[in-house]
């Protein structure tokens, strides 16, 4: 009997350490965020010593932000109030339209994720924490009950570059057991991005497998490239090691992407059943990534039918110098020249490339080139991006 208990307190004593060594405890006690039937969203947090606790987010009424690069609409921020048990709350005073939202708390001016939160997002360096309140176009940023594509991420080498490189790869719902050759949709990131932005921050996955189940939009490979020529991927997930996430990297608008650009598209169609031509293929992107959708487009004419410029910077920076750039309004004639299928351009009007894309606008104007434009209201953010992501597809491959 006394063999039998103390095998029972070992079994006890290896099954609690493994328990512990899984990290299973500190399982949150509240609920935050919690999304109300009606639409408003209460936050919580359970910090009783606390002074101030206020969250921040882009639920919230924006506010003027100061920064080195000029004044930019930003988000506002909330106070918590502290109920008796310690626990600070906050409820939005009106319902919240369906959308996917980020939000951090700050405790005593120190920036914070929400512990009761698991589900996170980063952008370049700064993480947030993400919910969803539910209906309309907000629906196709859910993982729905709908057939499921893939997403893998796959290496390639870059001889210009020097170095492999990764790819983030949508395939859609039936890819791995059919026959059938897709058209190509290749979707670039923003400054300071990678090749996860779209797939992580964008919903591109979701967005697409709801979009393809409602019949809106052609089953097509999407191919999410990494814009940064310096990198071989993600930071922290090369071979440079945990590296810090940043903006300024090298290479990233001198030419050295869109000259490199063409060895992307030769391995998508060595190692994907692709259909090969320029009426299968599309390219769009956000910010940099419209700017490199841009040059890329009409650097190379008969190779992309599709062309979106999502919030995009049209020009280099003052004194690069690269033959992609040359003879700019020489290579749009000849693009537009071969009648692309659609070029579409997108962008909100607090946007601080707003001027910029007008100033674009009526170069196409002055020339006769179509395209279609999309205005939004709000700045240079995530939620115009997706919003954009939803526009666009359904309208390629007609």
């Amino acid at each position: 009997m006394k063999k039998f208990l103390a095998l029972l307190a070992l079994l006890m004593f290896v099954s609690i350490s493994a328990i512990a060594q899984q990290a299973l405890w500190g399982v949150p006690t509240i609920i935050s965020p919690e999304v109300h039937k009606d639409k408003t969203v209460t936050f919580r947090l359970n910090a009783p010593n606390a002074d101030l606790v206020q969250v921040t987010g882009d639920f919230l009424p924006t506010e003027k932000i100061k920064t080195p690069f000029g004044e930019f609409d930003g988000p506002g921020y909330a106070d918590l109030k502290k109920n008796d048990k310690g626990i600070w709350e906050y409820t939005t005073p009106s319902p919240l339209a369906p959308e996917l939202y980020s939000y951090t708390f700050v405790v005593d001016s120190l920036k914070m994720t929400d512990p009761s939160n698991i589900y996170q997002i980063r952008d370049v360096a700064s993480v947030t924490n993400i919910f969803i309140v539910p209906g309309e176009r907000a629906d196709l940023y859910s993982v729905n009950n709908v057939p499921h594509g893939t997403l893998s991420k796959i290496w390639y080498n870059s001889p210009s570059l020097g170095m492999n490189r990764r790819l983030t790869v949508y395939t859609p719902a039936g890819y791995e057991d059919s026959k059938e050759s897709y058209p190509v949709f290749y979707l670039l990131h923003g400054m300071g991005g990678d090749e996860n932005a779209w797939s992580e921050l964008g919903r591109a996955a979701q967005i697409l497998d709801n979009l393809i189940a409602q019949e809106k939009a052609k089953p097509m490979i999407v191919v999410m490239t990494n814009g940064n020529a310096s990198q071989e991927a993600a930071p922290g997930e090369t071979s440079a090691g945990l590296l810090p996430p940043t903006t300024q990297l090298p290479k990233t608008m001198d030419g050295s992407f869109e000259t490199s650009f063409p060895e992307v598209v030769d391995f998508i169609d060595s190692h994907y059943r692709t259909i090969p031509q320029k009426s299968a293929r599309a390219i769009a992107g956000l910010s940099m990534g419209g700017f490199h959708s841009l040059h890329i487009s009409k650097e190379y004419p008969d190779m992309f039918d599709y062309v979106g410029l999502f919030s995009a910077a049209i020009m280099p920076n003052q004194g690069v110098q690269s033959p992609i750039y040359s003879d700019f309004e020489g290579k749009l004639k000849k693009q537009f020249d071969k009648k692309p299928a659609l070029y579409w351009i997108a962008i909100g009007n607090k946007d601080f490339l707003y001027d910029a894309n007008n100033q674009f606008r009526k170069i196409l104007d002055s020339n006769n080139y179509p395209y279609e434009y999309f205005e939004t209201g709000d700045g240079h953010i995530w939620k115009n991006w997706r919003i954009y992501l939803t526009e666009f597809i359904p309208k390629l491959f007609k």
